[in-house]
């Protein structure tokens, strides 16, 4: 057996042939020239991988902004559960899954996609808040509804005491007024023989009242538990919503490999 004739295909040394490109990067869509990495499998250019490598190393200015995307997004939460709960009279635990959303999707906005362990508590944490606390403007609004119907209630229930009985006189004679006799006694300064007055009730300050309201609000959650069906049900749903949030703002895993 005769080994391959290579008279057919001399060799020449004029042109060079490179080697096939590895293809586009991953991250940046450029074409990759040279050196490149592997990204979870993919193709990445050395540029992308350093900067991914830098990224991974959480900055204070990346979780600031996360921080504050994140408040943001459980205010807008709670005041859309809050005038939900109002507006229908209904509670609808299932909203808790959008609030935990919405804050995950916010801090991912904030960070520029980063996350991590800290970014994870940070949204659990202000989901869980953003629902407990929904029920301050819910309590508010039902303290309001009850002054205007409580003046109503009593007029309505107030006896007629305008109206004389009949057949009797409504008038009082000058006679027959009831006369008053200032003793010795009464007319003594208070303080000398009187019994200490009974001391009135403090009144709560503004920054205690907040933050009892704020107590309040974090524990409604359970104290929902009063009615322990609903309340159970309550809080498996608000755990998934913070479970939502928790794994949005996971840290991205990236499996580099590579020089090649």
């Amino acid at each position: 057996m005769s080994g391959p004739d290579y008279s057919l295909t001399p060799p020449q040394f004029e042109t060079v042939e490179y080697a096939a490109a590895p293809g586009n990067c991953v991250l940046c869509n450029q074409p990759i020239g040279g050196q490149y990495y592997r990204v979870n499998g993919a193709q990445a250019c050395s540029a992308c991988v350093e900067r991914e490598r830098t990224a991974q190393k959480s900055s204070n200015a990346n979780y600031s902004r996360a921080l504050l995307f994140g408040i943001g997004a459980a205010i807008l939460g709670m005041i859309g559960y809050a005038t939900f709960e109002i507006a229908t009279g209904w509670i609808i635990g299932y909203v808790s899954l959008g609030v935990g959303w919405l804050v995950g999707k916010a801090m991912l906005k904030g960070s520029k996609g980063f996350g991590g362990r800290k970014y994870q508590i940070t949204a659990a944490l202000l989901t869980y808040a953003a629902v407990s606390l929904a029920a301050i403007p819910v309590i508010f609004n039902h303290v309001i509804k009850q002054k205007h119907e409580q003046p109503q209630v009593q007029a309505q229930q107030a006896p007629q005491t305008s109206s004389s009985a009949p057949g009797k006189s409504s008038t009082v004679s000058p006679d027959t007024r009831p006369s008053i006799t200032v003793t010795p006694e009464s007319a003594q300064p208070r303080g000398l023989n009187s019994q200490p007055e009974k001391p009135k009730a403090q009144r709560m300050g503004f920054g205690k009242a907040i933050g009892l309201l704020l107590l309040v609000g974090l524990a409604s959650p359970f104290l929902e538990l009063s009615d322990p069906f609903h309340g159970i049900i309550g809080l498996f749903i608000l755990f998934i919503g913070m479970q939502i949030a928790w794994k949005m703002t996971a840290r991205p895993k990236l499996i580099i490999d590579g020089p090649f």
